[in-house]
């Protein structure tokens, strides 16, 4: 049970780490690290882990969202500007662009809200440098919001050690 144990914290600091590197897996790895202990131990004294795992994980798809929105926004884009960046994360998201180079997915993630904006400002105003200054706040924002899950990703896995200390 002991070996369980330091595996299923070692997959969840792996989705603290993933929270922050776009394109792995984070929040999901430490809910589901998390589950699985809870299914083998039993609920007894993990309910709350669990459901503070879950609920980071609810928040950082609403941070992705909101982090390309908000960066958009805060660098003068138009709606325009605003919705091309959301479609080139959710095209980056499900890997839909082509892969570039060995980063793959990786580079889609960072790459598809920075051209999303680019195009669609460039679309409405047709001014190709103020629509690289949005898509590259689009992107400075995006990785802020990284941060933020990664910080709220640790937050989960420091609450669930400390909740099953010692299990």
């Amino acid at each position: 049970m002991m070996i369980l144990y330091w595996v299923l914290v070692g997959i969840a600091l792996l989705g603290a780490i993933g929270a922050v590197i776009p394109g792995l897996p984070g929040s999901s790895l430490i809910v589901g690290a998390i589950g699985v202990w809870a299914l083998v131990h039993g609920l007894s004294g993990v309910e709350w882990a669990l459901s503070i795992a879950v609920l980071v994980l609810v928040a950082s798809v609403g941070i992705d969202f909101l982090a390309t929105y908000l960066g958009a926004k805060q660098a003068g884009a138009s709606k325009w500007g605003q919705i091309g960046a959301i479609v080139g994360l959710l095209l980056g998201l499900f890997g839909l662009l082509p892969p570039i180079l060995p980063f793959g997915g990786l580079f889609g993630l960072l790459i598809g809200p920075l051209l999303g904006a680019i195009i669609g400002e460039y679309l409405y105003c047709r001014d190709l440098k103020f629509a690289v200054k949005a898509g590259v706040a689009v992107v400075v924002s995006s990785l802020i919001g990284n941060i933020i899950q990664g910080v709220l990703a640790l937050a989960a896995v420091v609450f669930f050690l400390v909740s099953t200390w010692p299990y």
